[in-house]
């Protein structure tokens, strides 16, 4: 997709407009991709009034356009055109498919036009550590208090000093039930069903989430630091790389729907969502434990313009906005007062909302300073050649 989302203004000729522009992109992670789209169109009922933005007034680039680097499922055309159409802001988009990509980008200077970035939690701490991110002025936000409580205070960042909570999930599995008969229900199924997998699964390109999912496997924490540990993790995904298809995190959704997949690695928003496409296809959380995983939107020092993101972001926070992202997108939202707005259907889907007995067996991923490049020597020898 390489689209350009170019607005209509809603005011008249020769008003200046209040400082806003933002907008994400779509689903959890690869290809740069720009999503746009005529904004001629007419506005969904979201509840959001340009009244209700109140953005800063310190804006350093054009306000008239807002870039935003974010994962592949987190925006949609009707989004970016209900944004876009009550602010008069052009908004362009691009989508990364790692959280290290996304950071590999930034400090190699490619990230100065973004003005708002999606990294996952863990990695929140890490670019806050190399100074890479504005803190955030809570008294330009409109309903940071709609946040659930404990998005609100979360570890990754105390008080959301760098950070607001976009959406949160799972990792889990995702596999075609007409023909694997028996489901998988933990982490070690891929090696038990090792032969009928083989070249028809795919694991995500993620260091940690590959390794922590086989720690918690073997009964350790998603965030060892233990070398031994690691290394068994490693010597485990040894034996099950031969029937590995791909190290990948999106394209694995045409690939499944051809048959060419039977099984693969996912982010939950996406598991969920093409479930409801495609009934034969489930998604399960391993019982063992799976990753907890909060991705947030945050401004980076060298933004552009802060007013958009200030803009995008209360406008996030909107309770029908939330809502409405929630039920299109299929990812679950942090916002308390956007979910009391959810149909019960929705709000009781367990794969979409894991009950606290499935949440208790789950860990969040966080930085592990120079351990770190443990884990990155073994992915490096298991994922070449």
């Amino acid at each position: 997709m390489n689209y350009e989302l170019i607005p209509h203004s809603p005011f008249p000729p020769g008003v200046k407009t209040p400082g806003y522009p933002h907008s994400p992109s779509l689903n959890r992670r690869k290809f740069l991709t720009r999503v746009a789209a005529l904004s001629g169109l007419s506005l969904t009922g979201c509840g959001w009034r340009l009244a209700d933005v109140r953005a800063t007034n310190t804006t350093v680039g054009p306000r008239d356009q807002l870039s935003v680097y974010t994962w592949a499922q987190y925006t949609d055309k009707e989004l970016l055109t209900t944004f876009s159409t009550q602010t008069g802001i052009k908004v362009l988009v691009d989508v990364y498919d790692s959280n290290d990509v996304m950071l590999a980008k930034l400090q190699a200077g490619g990230g100065g036009a973004y003005s708002v970035i999606y990294p996952s939690d863990y990695m929140v701490q890490k670019m806050a550590d190399k100074g890479l991110l504005k803190e955030i002025n809570h008294a330009h936000l409109v309903g940071l208090n709609n946040l659930l409580p404990r998005f609100q205070n979360p570890t990754y960042d105390p008080h959301n000093r760098y950070s607001i909570p976009f959406a949160w999930g799972t990792t889990g599995l995702i596999f075609n039930s007409e023909i694997l008969k028996t489901p998988p229900e933990d982490w070690d199924y891929l090696w038990q069903n090792q032969e009928q997998l083989s070249k028809r699964m795919t694991l995500v390109n993620d260091v940690r989430e590959v390794m922590g999912a086989v720690l918690r496997m073997l009964g350790y924490s998603y965030n060892s630091q233990n070398e031994n540990e690691i290394k068994q993790a490693y010597e485990k995904l040894r034996l099950l790389k031969p029937a590995i298809a791909a190290f990948e995190t999106d394209a694995w959704r045409n690939q499944i729907l051809a048959g060419d997949l039977l099984l693969a690695m996912c982010y939950s928003g996406d598991g969920v969502k093409i479930t409801q496409e495609y009934p034969k296809l489930k998604y399960v959380i391993p019982k063992s434990g799976s990753s907890l995983w909060t991705d947030t939107i945050v401004v980076p020092k060298t933004a552009p313009n802060s007013d958009g993101a200030y803009a995008w972001i209360n406008f996030i926070l909107q309770p029908e906005v939330a809502a409405q992202m929630t039920q299109r997108l299929s990812i679950a939202t942090p916002n308390g007062a956007g979910f009391d707005l959810l149909p019960k259907k929705v709000q009781n889907n367990s794969s979409l909302f894991p009950p606290t007995s499935v949440l208790e067996k789950c860990q969040r991923i966080t930085p592990l300073g120079k351990m770190e490049e443990v884990y990155e020597r073994y992915w490096t020898e298991l994922t070449s050649g």
